[in-house]
């Protein structure tokens, strides 16, 4: 399950993991004008760890989960170039 809620300066994605055995953290994916934050709480220390993509390796990061094994370049025009 997912939610999205667009605020003042950013769209908000909440990945909810749902299922029966191992359940993760909720995962938020916050996309900002110049970049693109993931949070996840950590649930033995009980802190908000964050990682933080420009626009591009948010972009690179979208087409790779496509892709198979190797090393790409994006061309804006177009897509994977290997």
């Amino acid at each position: 399950m997912f939610t999205i809620e667009h605020d003042f300066d950013a769209t908000v994605i909440t990945l909810v993991d749902e299922g029966e055995a191992h359940l993760q953290e909720d995962v938020a994916v916050n996309a900002f004008e110049d970049c693109i934050t993931v949070e996840q709480v950590d649930p033995v220390t009980d802190r908000l760890q964050r990682v933080t993509f420009s626009v591009r390796q948010a972009k690179d990061l979208a087409a790779a989960l496509n892709l198979p094994e190797g090393a790409y370049r994006l061309n804006t025009v177009t897509g994977p170039a290997g």
